[in-house]
């Protein structure tokens, strides 16, 4: 778990967000180190806001930021079938320029790499899409954080 800043809009136990790093306006902050504390391109989830916070000015989030305490979290995939079984170690199939395919979120999640392999926690079922347009056989799961 750990302890960041995150704008009030998002700031509520169990939202998920994907931490993108430092942004231009947090130059100069007197908040960067305890703002700053995350790993980029990856996703976590609201575990606690601190009760008593005081909601900070932030030059990024323009309704302020607020402690939270987070934690990495697993990330909605659809990977290959030949690899999907729960606790299997498996990487994304690849990039697909089929963006208007439902299973095109999936197919590239934000918060996961297409360089690693992440263990499958959970089996989801069947992707989204009734054809995949680059003939790959798809299933839907969950994938660790890949520090897990």
């Amino acid at each position: 778990m750990s302890l960041t800043l995150l704008g009030t809009h998002i700031a509520e136990t169990g939202a998920e967000f994907v931490y993108r790093g430092e942004a231009a306006g947090c130059e100069g902050c007197p908040y960067r180190k305890q703002c700053l504390t995350l790993d980029s391109g990856t996703r976590y989830a609201v575990t606690d806001v601190r009760e008593g916070g005081e909601i900070l000015d932030c030059a990024v989030h323009e309704e302020g930021v607020v402690a939270v305490d987070v934690e990495t979290t697993a990330v909605e995939a659809n990977v290959p079938s030949k690899a999907a079984y729960a606790g299997s170690r498996v990487s994304l199939a690849g990039t697909c320029p089929h963006t208007e395919c439902p299973s095109h979120p999936l197919c590239e999640p934000l918060g996961a790499d297409m360089d690693t392999e992440y263990r499958i926690v959970e089996i989801l079922g069947d992707p989204p899409h009734d054809v995949c347009h680059l003939n790959r056989s798809l299933t839907r799961v969950k994938l660790a954080p890949a520090n897990r």
